[in-house]
């Protein structure tokens, strides 16, 4: 019996090494790519970045395509994340909804001004043609999936008589939109950093205009 823990612990120890692995070279990727663009980027470089060997990035993800492709679908899903957890300030209904949504527009607001938020917004939009399908396999399902939590929020709080939606999704698209509007403009695309205190305007600005809709 201790034998054949030890073969299975030794079996998780390498299958975590190789996720372990699989997720230095994704992020190694996205770092490359993001400085260089796709066609200047090359897999030794991103191998040497990953500390793995150029063969090993091939085994793990075969070409250069394929691993520009999971690195964008891997750092969509690590924002989305950080996005998703905002969204718990309005898990409780009984709460303030106006101080709570500011939380959420602010939160929205300073993960959407990342570096990394930027870099992926400008990869995206700069290899577009070269892979239009990324918007609907990648960064595109993510956003999705961020406006349908969203509505799940507002719906609830629409429920327990906090807020007057008929349509939740719109509403949580429209909320979005005014975060996202304004910080594209101030940030010039994505070319210049907003402050925090410009973040903050526009997360206040957000909030009393969805309020004004909707409150």
């Amino acid at each position: 019996m201790a034998d054949v823990a030890g073969r299975t612990d030794g079996g998780g120890s390498t299958r975590r090494g190789r996720i372990d692995k699989r997720h230095a070279i994704l992020d190694a990727a996205f770092v490359v790519f993001a400085e260089k663009g796709y066609a200047q980027a090359c897999v030794k470089e991103i191998a040497a970045a990953a500390g793995v060997a150029k063969p090993t990035v091939y085994n793990h993800l075969s070409d250069k395509e394929n691993l520009f492709r999971h690195a964008i679908e891997a750092a969509s899903g690590a924002h989305l994340q950080q996005q998703l957890a905002a969204l718990g300030r309005l898990a409780d209904p009984e709460a303030d909804v106006r101080t709570a949504l500011s939380r959420v527009a602010s939160e929205l607001a300073r993960s959407g001004c990342a570096e990394r938020a930027w870099a992926l917004r400008r990869l995206l939009y700069a290899e577009a043609s070269r892979f239009p399908e990324l918007l609907d396999t990648g960064a595109g399902p993510y956003a999705d999936r961020l406006a349908e939590a969203l509505a799940d929020r507002l719906a609830r709080l629409a429920l327990a008589g906090r807020l007057r939606i008929t349509d939740p999704t719109l509403a949580a698209e429209q909320f979005l939109a005014l975060i996202t509007g304004p910080l594209q403009r101030r940030s010039r695309y994505g070319t210049r950093a907003p402050s925090a205190a410009e973040q903050q305007e526009i997360a206040d600005a957000a909030v009393d205009t969805f309020l004004a809709a909707f409150g």
